[in-house]
């Protein structure tokens, strides 16, 4: 049986995440904050459209039906560059979809990562690649998503999927292939098939998800399913299920693609968020589902 008093998964988001906030955001690149605050204050009555990150957030929320309101299972955190003043209406947007977010953090301009630390975040979601970046390095969870508006809702159950080196497990593997080619890659990832990888920048998220996935029956219904989509490809996918068996974790479903091109395979699985450490991959998997780029490892630097 799952522990009833085990923590909550929890998830920190961006405002420009949550909402679709771009003509604001133009106007304050365009005209600086003073604009932008009058505009936000002339339209705070204004319900602001869903964003890329709406429905995965909504999803979430969801969870928690049948929970007691003091012990939820997912909790989801505003983390703003607003001011609380400029971010009423966003507020009141929150309000009018009937999310239940009770907590926020408004840095009135000022980097607010530092929060989310003792917020105790499992994971991050922001637009800006600064925040990103340095909520990886206080090592935490993190990814860019692109602003768009809210990508049509396929099903209700909520489907993750990861990229697995330097996502779920360390950079070491894409290190190994950037300087030895792909052969290199493959002798070692045969020769190395029993030594369990080292976890990676979202191995803490998906051990939080895999708790909170025991909290419900498995199966077809299940109302979370998991999915590792990575470019391996046999015989380098050994080690992959070793490591996870190793770690004791359940991923629903795993894709090795060989180098196919991911963003069909995850449309397929109808993916609500996906996160990888190649921007090329970000690029073609954003045709499809909402995408969030994991800016670590040597892809990265």
């Amino acid at each position: 049986m799952p522990d009833a008093n085990a923590d909550p998964l929890i998830v920190a988001i961006s405002s420009r995440t949550l909402f679709d906030m771009e003509d604001s955001h133009l106007l304050f690149e365009r005209e600086g904050i003073d604009a932008y605050a009058d505009y936000q204050r002339s339209h705070e009555d204004d319900v602001l459209a869903p964003g890329i990150a709406f429905p995965l957030v909504r999803k979430l929320l969801a969870l928690n039906d049948g929970a007691p309101p003091e012990a939820p299972r997912v909790e989801v955190i505003l983390i703003s560059r607003n001011s609380a003043d400029t971010g009423l209406r966003i507020f009141n947007s929150i309000a009018h979809y009937g999310l239940a977010i009770k907590r926020a953090a408004f840095s009135n301009g000022a980097p607010p990562y530092p929060y989310i630390r003792p917020f105790r975040a499992d994971l991050f979601l922001s637009a800006n690649a600064e925040d990103v970046r340095s909520a990886l390095a206080a090592g935490v969870a993190a990814a860019t998503l692109l602003p768009a508006q809210a990508p049509q809702q396929r099903h209700d159950q909520l489907r993750i999927a990861f990229d697995g080196d330097a996502v779920i497990f360390d950079d070491e593997c894409e290190r190994i292939s950037r300087e030895g080619g792909l052969a290199a890659f493959t002798e070692h990832e045969r020769s190395h098939a029993g030594e369990p990888l080292s976890g990676g920048p979202f191995r803490g998220f998906l051990d939080a998800l895999h708790r909170l996935q025991q909290a419900f029956p498995t199966g077809p219904d299940a109302p979370i399913r998991t999915a590792l989509v990575t470019a391996r490809s046999i015989p380098a996918h050994e080690r992959v299920i070793r490591t996870l068996r190793e770690w004791n974790i359940r991923l629903d479903e795993a894709l090795f693609l060989g180098g196919r091109s991911k963003g069909p395979f995850l449309e397929a699985f109808g993916a609500d968020i996906f996160f990888d450490d190649s921007e090329h991959n970000i690029l073609s998997a954003r045709d499809h589902v909402a995408a969030g780029h994991v800016p670590h490892g040597v892809a990265n630097r």
